[in-house]
């Protein structure tokens, strides 16, 4: 049976508050459960790292797998320069939570991992349940949301902004005023009356 080893290394200093704070703007940004995930994402960016330090000396071919893996799920790279200028927001951009809201398919992050969760986004028409799952750039387009009915005529009012239908209160234009009589036949509030 293999051991299981830990994805990530804890900070060094625990109680730095620069640190802190940072990893606080970027867990709310992000949606993230919490900072371990901040963490995972940070020691995938620094196995990046070093992979492209140790292909310095290496022929241009393997260079170009390296850069080909890379670019394949989302990371733009064009030179070794690049990978070693790789952040972990760079990383956390590529997850399907924040793919699906920079697709404009939820309107908030927190919305984004709980479909995720509950099994309602299909990637390449397969179910996906983990939010840290991440995208590669050929699947990009082809995540869509698993609802029907209502909830799917909601959700994309949502994201255009407008309002529901018994909100909306619509206007008669004076030609059909005047067609009327003068009179219009909607409905009109006056304080807490309906006339």
């Amino acid at each position: 049976m293999k051991r299981k080893h830990k994805k990530y290394s804890r900070p060094k200093r625990p109680y730095d508050k620069t640190r802190i704070d940072e990893e606080a703007i970027i867990k709310t940004e992000y949606g993230l459960k919490n900072k371990r995930e901040i963490w995972k994402a940070d020691a995938k960016i620094k196995l990046m790292r070093e992979k492209a330090k140790m292909m310095v000396k290496a022929p241009e071919e393997e260079k170009q797998k390296l850069f080909a893996r890379l670019n394949s799920i989302g990371l733009k790279v064009n030179s070794l320069a690049d990978v070693l200028s790789l952040d972990k927001k760079n990383y956390l951009e590529r997850r399907l939570q924040t793919v699906l809201l920079r697709k404009k398919l939820v309107t908030t992050i927190k919305t984004a991992r709980q479909l995720i969760a509950h099994k309602k986004v299909l990637v390449d028409g397969k179910i996906v349940n983990i939010p840290s799952y991440v995208v590669p750039i050929a699947f990009e387009n082809k995540i869509k949301l698993k609802i029907s009915g209502k909830r799917l005529e909601e959700m994309t009012r949502k994201i255009k902004g407008e309002k529901k239908k018994t909100e909306i209160i619509s206007e008669e234009s004076d030609s059909d005023k005047l067609n009327n009589g003068g009179e219009s036949n909607e409905w009109k509030r006056s304080g807490n009356n309906w006339k």
